[in-house]
């Protein structure tokens, strides 16, 4: 599969994305008399809910070129390394990239350690950023929401732009951050939410080379792995599987990879077989 995508590239010259997200793959809690409950089942705090959800946590790694998308890895989070760790471990598999690439991923992934391990493969990264980091504009040090709070739309570094078929009013900061030397960051609302701490969204590129629209458009690029979930759950069991050995629920990923990268490449999108 890396070899399919690393040949799109040469062949092509376009970008490679490494996507990685995770998911709750959610199970009931057994019993405190259960006699052999489900292994390497934990709460794990879930975005979706908004609260704790048991189950599996999958960390999932995807690589993409020129329209082609395909599942590179599912990785079980059982509490013995980090998910950083995880994925770092993931970047040092990965051949170095034979043209500018770019490692895409939420506000979990966005450590100094983690784009530092893709750097050295060649992965530029875009990904967001927790409202809460900090930031030197005219070297004071602030939240990103605290600076956010000034902005006004007739600021002068304030633009809007258009992502898909929605409007973003958008701030471009460029410097420093913790860890990171130099990168730019975009603050984000939505057209109608301006002003409004909770629609306020962030993002980062440590190429600095990039437009802010080139930014925007790039990160939109991660949504093949929300696909990808999306699917495992709703045609490949992955909410619904009853192993309960580690070693069973790990054969049965990639059980389950085998079979989405089948019917990718049966349906012809490369990317999903939605409606197949």
């Amino acid at each position: 599969m890396v070899q399919i995508i690393y040949r799109e590239a040469q062949c092509s010259g376009q970008p490679i994305y490494c996507i990685v997200d995770d998911t709750i793959a959610s199970h009931t809690k057994p019993s405190s008399q259960a006699l052999h409950p489900i292994e390497a089942a934990y709460f794990h705090q879930s975005h979706l809910k908004v609260r704790p959800d048991y189950g599996h946590q999958v960390v999932s790694v995807m690589l993409s070129c020129n329209g082609i998308t395909l599942n590179y890895a599912v990785v079980l989070y059982d509490k013995s390394k980090s998910k950083i760790q995880i994925v770092q471990e993931i970047a040092e598999e990965l051949p170095v990239v034979p043209v500018l690439s770019y490692f895409l991923c939420d506000s979990w992934y966005t450590s100094a350690k983690v784009m530092d391990s893709f750097v050295r493969k060649g992965f530029y990264t875009i990904g967001a950023l927790k409202t809460n980091r900090i930031l030197f504009p005219c070297g004071i040090r602030q939240k990103a929401s605290a600076f956010a709070l000034h902005l006004r739309k007739t600021d002068k570094g304030v633009s809007l732009v258009t992502v898909g078929s929605r409007e973003f009013y958008v701030y471009r900061y460029e410097g420093k951050l913790n860890d990171i030397p130099n990168a730019a960051v975009i603050l984000s609302y939505p057209k109608e939410g301006f002003g409004n701490p909770k629609a306020l969204r962030v993002f980062l590129s440590t190429n600095v080379g990039l437009s802010t629209q080139e930014i925007l458009d790039t990160y939109t690029k991660r949504w093949p792995i929300e696909l990808f979930f999306r699917q495992s759950k709703s045609k490949l069991a992955l909410d619904k599987y009853q192993i309960r050995s580690r070693q069973g629920i790990q054969r049965y990923w990639l059980l389950m990879s085998l079979v989405h990268y089948l019917c990718c490449m049966h349906s012809g999108s490369y990317c999903n077989f939605e409606g197949k």
